[in-house]
């Protein structure tokens, strides 16, 4: 059974920030590769700041060249519309039913969860890994579960990971704190700063090019 991370996102632009994430991710539960999914249409994010969904896909897929395992996909892009993550889990373990999957995302994002359409049932497709933000305790994060399926939880007794009534497990994993945000890249494109060393090369060059970000449409 192949272990496979899926990470989900807007990668608007990607950065080094979420390359190193799912980085320690892939070696700490030893995934054989990790599926980059860009969203077409995040439910969550403000439409006008969005680079077109094609344009996130070809930087992603520039980030992660040369790296065997990492992978992008265009599965949101093809489906079209809001990109919800219980449609794209379904449709994963539709399509390949022998995968382990490993949900990989943010504690600020975990957070969220509850506003996540049919969040309950997500823990019943697959497991979640949790990255834990500098500054964030992780046996705090329990409580970050959405009130109404804390019941659905217990703890493991040999792991540092909440089980689901499902079986599934909800992971948390400390990374290395990289100071970097999507918001912080596109503020420095639209006033004329570098961004080399926040995103990969080919990133960068792709912004450039296509002139990305030059909007002065973005506030702290």
């Amino acid at each position: 059974m192949q272990r496979v991370g899926i990470f989900g996102g807007s990668f608007n632009p990607i950065h080094v920030g979420h390359l190193r994430a799912a980085e320690e991710v892939r070696e700490a539960f030893a995934l054989d590769r990790i599926l980059f999914v860009p969203a077409a249409l995040p439910p969550h994010k403000v439409r006008h700041q969005l680079a077109r969904p094609e344009q996130r896909l070809a930087m992603v897929q520039r980030a992660i060249a040369g790296n065997p395992f990492f992978r992008a996909s265009d599965l949101e892009l093809h489906r079209g519309g809001r990109s919800y993550s219980i449609d794209t889990l379904r449709a994963l373990r539709q399509r390949f039913p022998k995968w382990k999957l490993f949900f990989i995302l943010g504690s600020d994002a975990f957070a969220e969860i509850h506003t996540w359409r049919e969040y309950e049932h997500l823990f019943e497709l697959c497991d979640f890994v949790v990255v834990a933000r500098p500054g964030v305790r992780v046996r705090s994060l329990r409580s970050l579960l959405p009130v109404a399926t804390r019941k659905c939880f217990w703890y493991a007794r040999d792991s540092l990971a909440l089980v689901h009534r499902s079986g599934h497990k909800v992971w948390f994993q400390q990374i290395t704190g990289l100071d970097v945000s999507a918001t912080s890249i596109r503020q420095a494109v639209s006033r004329g700063r570098s961004i080399r060393y926040l995103v990969p090369p080919a990133v960068e060059r792709y912004i450039l090019q296509h002139g990305l970000y030059r909007r002065r449409a973005f506030h702290p």
